[in-house]
């Protein structure tokens, strides 16, 4: 009986596109339910499908800390994320969601 081979699947391989690459976001931020080390982690896999290196350099950062940001083991810094998301061509933005009273009352 042959045996099997199997390798370690990498997203990153699979962001081709700008839309692509949105559309994973869009799906990591949705099932994130507010982590921010895996929405980081799913930047960094962004970043590795558009090259680290690039990305380092049109974010201003060096490429180590980059890694390190954006490792998933770690939660960075907002404005990190933010020279993220703009190196990488793409956009955060929010929606108001439906809330209930008790919630939306507490919040005032």
């Amino acid at each position: 009986m042959a045996k099997t081979k199997t390798t370690l699947y990498d997203v990153s391989e699979h962001l081709r596109t700008p839309d692509e690459m949105a559309a994973y976001l869009e799906a990591c931020i949705e099932e994130a339910n507010g982590d921010a080390t895996f929405i980081a982690k799913a930047l960094g896999d962004i970043a590795r499908a558009r090259g680290m290196s690039q990305v380092a350099r049109d974010a201003g950062l060096s490429r180590e800390s980059l890694y390190k940001a954006l490792s998933g083991e770690r939660s960075p810094n907002f404005d990190t994320i933010l020279k993220v998301v703009k190196a990488l061509g793409l956009e955060l933005h929010a929606k108001a969601v439906h809330m209930p009273n008790s919630v939306a009352q507490q919040m005032r």
